[in-house]
C-alpha cells in the first residue's frame, strides 16, 4: 500500500504538534516555521496531496525525526508527554468525527479565520487568539480534556495559551488526515516497521533536496 506514506506523513504532523505543545508549556517558546505550519494545515480542506497540507513534506522534518525515534524504539522516557498528547489528540478527533454539529461550526470558523490570516500573517496573535477561542468552544467542551503539563508562568499566559490551543488544534487537523488515509491506533503497534520505513523515506528524500 502506498499510502504507508501518506500515513507516515500525516503522523509526523501530528507528532509535530505534540512537540509543539510541550515546547511551549514547558519553555514558552517554539520555532515560528513550525507554529506556522500548524496553523497553515488548519485551513487546507481539499489538497490535492498529502504534502500540500504541510506547504511540502519539508516542513514536518523536525515530526519526521520525532516519530522515527518513538517507531524505532519501545523505550523513550523523553517523549513521555509528546506521546501522551498525541494518544490524547486521537482520541479527541475520534470524539469530534461523531459531532456533526461541531464539525461544520470548525468548518466555517476556519474559513472565517482563514480569511482573517490573508490580512494577518498565519502567526499573527489575532490568528492564535482565533484559533484557540474556536478550540475552547468546541473541541474544549468534551467531557475528556487533554491536561497539557508545564511551567505555570508561561501557561498563564493568554498569547503562549492561546498557541498551545492552535497547536493542540493542528494536532486534531493532523489526526483527522491520519484517519482519512486508513490509519489506526493499533497501527502504532502492529505496523510500526511499515510506518518507520515510510518515515526513513521521507526524511532521506527531504535530506537529499535540502544538501
Amino acid at each position: 500500500m502506498n499510502n504507508w506514506r501518506d500515513q507516515a506523513l500525516a503522523l509526523a504532523g501530528i507528532f509535530q504538534s505534540a512537540t509543539l505543545v510541550e515546547r511551549l508549556a514547558k519553555t514558552g517558546t517554539a520555532p515560528q516555521a513550525q507554529l506556522e505550519t500548524g496553523v497553515y494545515s488548519l485551513f487546507q480542506i481539499n489538497p490535492d496531496r498529502t504534502e500540500d497540507i504541510f506547504a511540502g513534506a519539508k516542513h514536518l522534518l523536525p515530526g519526521l525525526k520525532v516519530s522515527k525515534q518513538i517507531l524505532q524504539s519501545r523505550q523513550h522516557p523523553e517523549y513521555t508527554d509528546c506521546l501522551r498528547y498525541t494518544l490524547s489528540v486521537l482520541y479527541l478527533q475520534r470524539q469530534l468525527s461523531k459531532k456533526k454539529d461541531l464539525l461544520s461550526v470548525i468548518g466555517s470558523r476556519l474559513e472565517k479565520a482563514k480569511g482573517q490570516a490573508e490580512h494577518f500573517s498565519l502567526t499573527h496573535e489575532n490568528i492564535f487568539s482565533n484559533l484557540a477561542s474556536t478550540y475552547s468552544d468546541t473541541l474544549g467542551t468534551f467531557r475528556f480534556r487533554i491536561q497539557v503539563l508545564g511551567d505555570f508562568n508561561y501557561l498563564q499566559q493568554q498569547r503562549i495559551a492561546n498557541q498551545i490551543r492552535s497547536m493542540l488544534f493542528a494536532g486534531v487537523r493532523s489526526a483527522t488526515l491520519w484517519r482519512q488515509l486508513g490509519g489506526r491506533r493499533l497501527h502504532l503497534l502492529f505496523q510500526r516497521k511499515k510506518l518507520l520505513r515510510a518515515t526513513d523515506e521521507w526524511i532521506a528524500h527531504i535530506e537529499s533536496i535540502e544538501h
